[in-house]
């Protein structure tokens, strides 16, 4: 295992660094770190319904078609993962097949999906909090409602994280399992109440399910996944990681897998093709079924607990590979070293928590709809974690041949993976869609042009910062945590 030592300091005394927590995270916590940066929840709210549109009885097999891609990519995070345990997630991994270039884009593009999910999702959780205070009674109706929830929930998800990993990980954990139990109950009872027509044959049989619209489900299944592997910026902080993270991506990615194939199969079945047009297929449900009034609010704030949730979960990763950089010199030195005694990077939480709420705020000042929001920013990050997840199966294949380890499902894995990805883009750029959706890849473009411009004036000015790019190994990272 490669280790290295921080990047070189300017200053003639180095600044104690406490570390992050050593050795703190079980299993199931690390489980919870996946799952929440998922949500899977709040795409079972919704994904199904958009697949169903152009897939009809098609749409299990989209989210089955989707579950395998996911899987294909966690597999070559898992080759890294059961070998390399950092804080770097799959900037680390890229160093390690296709060194410091390809490391730091993968770095890049894991920072903007991370972030872009976790500020997307906060306008998530801003909408259905929103909606639950009406339904509550509370009169919380305006822009001003709308802004002072994303101050508090944006506020929260940040003090969470800067609190401690154990803390926002269970956070996530409770509030996602409130959530996922809520929508299970759900659609449990929808189908004991839709009795013997809770059979519905055709959705196994494919019968008239387009290839296209069947591809094309599969690229929002997809998407609905991103964020899986988040477990993998947790190698100090994890227990046994060389086993448990490979476990907790795997794992939690099946389990969310059922979950959508689950969720989908109830929803055709007990709605028909009423899902096609349904704003809001839960919802539907729960009035078809006759379920009491109080359920509205509870599958709501289930709802808006899941969108929280993947806000706490992709900042926790935010700060950790910023905190790497910072210790190999990418970043400014100061974002290398975490609080006293909660033994988290705060100085980046403290910048990307704020930037998240800031972003929201201003969007919903200009009268932006929260969930226009969720589209949007998601859409940004989603384009990153494509990169990374493409750049880390291409590495995976090199690392192995390099280490002459056998790596014939690893060809197999990294080609449906760079593929999908590939065709994910391709589906998310044309045709054309409609505006602002037309710009955000330019925007990802320019954000990822013009941190290629700050990794050559690195490679200008302090190229030994370029030879530490992702080497820093669990062991490396120096402190008293």
């Amino acid at each position: 295992m490669t280790t290295t030592t921080n990047a070189p300091s300017s200053g003639a005394q180095k600044p104690v660094d406490a570390g992050l927590r050593r050795g703190v995270m079980s299993g199931p916590e690390l489980a919870a770190q996946a799952i929440a940066n998922i949500a899977p929840s709040a795409v079972v709210a919704f994904t199904a319904a958009a697949i169903f549109l152009g897939a009809g009885n098609g749409t299990m097999l989209s989210f089955i078609l989707a579950t395998l891609v996911i899987l294909s990519v966690g597999y070559c995070v898992a080759v890294f993962a059961r070998r390399n345990a950092s804080a770097g997630s799959l900037y680390t991994y890229v160093s390690k097949g296709l060194g410091p270039l390809a490391a730091y884009l993968a770095g890049v593009a894991l920072l903007i999906g991370c972030w872009g999910i976790a500020a997307g999702s906060l306008g998530g959780a801003v909408s259905y909090m929103n909606q639950f205070l009406l339904l509550l009674g509370v009169p919380a109706e305006g822009v001003g409602w709308q802004i002072a929830l994303a101050i508090v929930l944006g506020g929260l998800a940040t003090l969470f994280t800067i609190r401690g990993i154990r803390l926002s990980a269970r956070v996530s954990l409770v509030l996602e399992l409130v959530s996922i139990a809520i929508i299970l109950i759900l659609l449990v009872l929808a189908l004991v109440w839709a009795g013997p027509n809770a059979w519905d044959p055709s959705q196994f049989s494919f019968q008239d399910a387009p290839f296209q619209g069947v591809a094309a489900g599969m690229v929002l299944g997809i998407l609905g996944f991103v964020g899986f592997s988040s477990a993998d910026a947790l190698g100090r902080e994890a227990k046994n990681p060389y086993t448990a993270i490979p476990r907790a991506i795997m794992w939690s990615a099946v389990a969310v897998g059922v979950i959508y194939v689950f969720a989908a199969y109830t929803q055709i079945a007990v709605l028909g093709d009423d899902l096609a047009t349904s704003a809001s297929p839960l919802e539907d449900i729960a009035t078809l079924i006759g379920m009491p009034a109080w359920f509205a609010p509870i599958l709501t704030f289930g709802v808006g607990a899941s969108f929280f949730a993947v806000v706490v979960a992709p900042l926790n990763v935010v700060g950790r590979i910023i905190y790497v950089m910072g210790k190999e010199g990418v970043v400014a030195e100061r974002f290398g070293r975490t609080h006293e005694s909660h033994l988290t990077p705060h100085r980046v939480l403290l910048v990307a928590g704020p930037a998240a709420i800031l972003l929201d705020i201003i969007m919903l000042s200009m009268n932006v709809h929260p969930m226009d929001i969720v589209v949007w920013v998601d859409t940004y990050g989603t384009y990153g974690y494509m990169v990374a997840y493409a750049l880390v199966a291409i590495a995976c294949v090199v690392y192995t041949r390099r280490e002459k380890m056998r790596n014939g499902l690893v060809w197999l894995c990294a080609t449906v993976a760079v593929v999908a990805m590939a065709y994910v883009f391709f589906a998310n750029v044309w045709p054309v869609p409609a505006w602002p959706l037309n710009v955000i890849p330019y925007l990802f473009l320019a954000t990822m042009i013009a941190a290629l411009g700050w990794y050559l004036y690195l490679a200008k000015n302090r190229p030994e910062v370029i030879k530490n790019i992702g080497n820093t190994e669990t062991d490396a990272l120096e402190g008293v945590g």
